[in-house]
């Protein structure tokens, strides 16, 4: 994980800071056909750094509470919409084993204040889904190729031994 945040989330933030450099450089000239081909990179390397900064807080050392289950409102909720923890991490990873290619697997609370598993592309920001995002897992193969190679599977049955919780149900508390 640290090659991850050094690397990968690092060019995520520099490639993002570039892009709108060069759209405020743009949008000072007028240069709409600038501006429109720019929103590629900062849809790309803006949603990397919004995910992984929600990635990033998601997760926790066991030493700090890293992999403890929910309690309170948030747990209510699992058990009320998916019957339990358990069921939820089932259907959590299954989504996320299914992602295609390189993106995202969610726990977002949708509109109506119900918890959903969404998927995302690429680095699409869960937002782009409707959803406010809660809990967010990269399915990117440089999230958890040197530890376990391209068995995805592997890696998100081992991810929820350091979810950290707190920060899931208190996104889940600010949303409600």
């Amino acid at each position: 994980m640290q090659l991850h945040h050094a690397k990968h989330h690092a060019a995520y933030v520099a490639g993002y800071n570039k892009a709108a450099e060069q759209l405020d450089a743009a949008r000072g000239k007028g240069d709409t056909e600038t501006v429109v081909s720019l929103q590629r990179a900062i849809n790309f390397n803006g949603g990397g750094h919004v995910n992984h900064s929600i990635f990033w807080k998601n997760l926790a050392p066991i030493s700090e509470g890293g992999g403890a289950p929910p309690e309170g409102p948030l747990a209510a909720a699992i058990d009320a919409q998916f019957g339990s923890l358990d069921a939820l991490i089932a259907k959590f990873s299954a989504a996320g084993a299914g992602v295609q290619g390189s993106g995202w697997v969610w726990l977002g609370l949708n509109d109506r204040k119900k918890l959903a598993i969404v998927t995302t592309p690429n680095q699409d920001a869960c937002v782009t889904t409707g959803h406010v995002p809660l809990l967010g897992v990269d399915v990117w193969e440089h999230a958890y190729y040197l530890q376990y190679k391209n068995v995805r599977p592997d890696y998100l049955k081992n991810i929820w031994k350091i979810i950290n919780w707190k920060d899931v149900a208190s996104r889940y508390t600010a949303a409600s």
